[in-house]
């Protein structure tokens, strides 16, 4: 008799133990973000600007053989829309 009732103790002791980690488990691992999702949002738009901005001064300045700063210029980009609209 000694016997089943040290194997009915452990199964008991077990379950307790379990819960307590449960418990712990639940209390220690609260999930938060470090930085929000808006500022994950703009932080993609922003690289993703600064990489078409440096792919374009790569593809004037090295591929065309113009000065790199010019392919962020607004009077560069007039003359390419006004020539793709047949105006020169």
């Amino acid at each position: 008799m000694t016997n089943e009732t040290k194997t009915n103790s452990v199964p008991q002791e077990r379950k307790q133990k379990r819960s307590d980690k449960t418990k712990e488990t639940s209390i220690r691992w609260m999930s938060f973000r470090l930085f929000p999702i808006w500022l994950r949002l703009v932080f993609i738009l922003l690289l993703l600007f600064i990489a078409a901005c440096a792919g374009l001064m790569i593809g004037y300045g090295v591929i065309g053989d113009g000065e790199p700063l010019d392919a962020l210029k607004w009077k560069t980009w007039r003359h390419i829309l006004d020539i793709v609209n047949g105006k020169e």
